[in-house]
């Protein structure tokens, strides 16, 4: 089991790791702004299910395995940067489908921002790498069984990012309605969006493979 002291320590890297500018604030941002508090929510319900995954993923040693393969590194980033781009062209081509603030909330619209959250996250080789770097940091060997604490710290940091990520597109749906409201709105949620999936996969592409060990 985890300690007290560890989870605390864990937690505040948790809370500044999520406090730093990056991808996933990013997605749930221009998806509040895009779509309302639902929309937020919906991506905080996609990464938080990614970050179960990875978890599992680690724990069991699928994260190892797939970084032991060098060209692994290469076909997740490039298969994430033509998924990215393929979401930035269905935003600009459907004003960005699902639900717009304002209007009826379709259930597929969730369930559809939920997934492409969920795989946006899975085909990110730097999410992979990271949960077999950051978790084992807080893992005691003396304290039981390394794969349980691993499933543990993954569970912590899922509902940690769940809560934060929920906030956080809860307060960009807010300017999304308050834009609603404005002449232009719609293209310029569209935009955004479209331009932050065409900046997330530039960033994707460009990503340095990690050296061999």
């Amino acid at each position: 089991m985890i300690g007290l002291a560890t989870l605390s320590l864990f937690l505040l890297a948790v809370l500044a790791l999520f406090l730093s500018p990056g991808p996933n604030m990013a997605f749930v941002m221009s998806h509040g702004v895009a779509h309302g508090p639902r929309g937020g929510f919906a991506a905080a319900v996609g990464i938080s299910a990614a970050d179960l995954v990875h978890t599992l993923f680690a724990a069991t040693g699928v994260t190892a395995l797939v970084a032991a393969w060098p060209p692994a590194f290469d076909v997740l980033r490039y298969a994430g940067a033509l998924y990215l781009v393929w979401l930035a062209v269905q935003a600009l081509r459907s004003g960005g489908g699902g639900f717009r603030p304002g209007a009826q909330a379709q259930p597929a619209g969730f369930g559809r921002i939920v997934r492409m959250a969920l795989l946006n996250n899975l085909v990110n080789p730097k999410a992979l790498l990271f949960f077999m770097v950051f978790l084992p940091q807080f893992v005691d060997p003396s304290h039981g069984s390394v794969p349980l604490q691993l499933v543990q710290l993954g569970v912590v940091l899922s509902l940690a990012a769940l809560a934060f990520n929920t906030l956080l597109g809860a307060c960009s749906g807010q300017v999304g309605r308050w834009l609603e409201q404005r002449p232009g709105a719609e293209k310029f949620q569209r935009g955004l969006l479209a331009a932050v999936m065409l900046g997330l996969a530039v960033r994707l592409l460009f990503l340095d493979r990690p050296a061999p060990r």
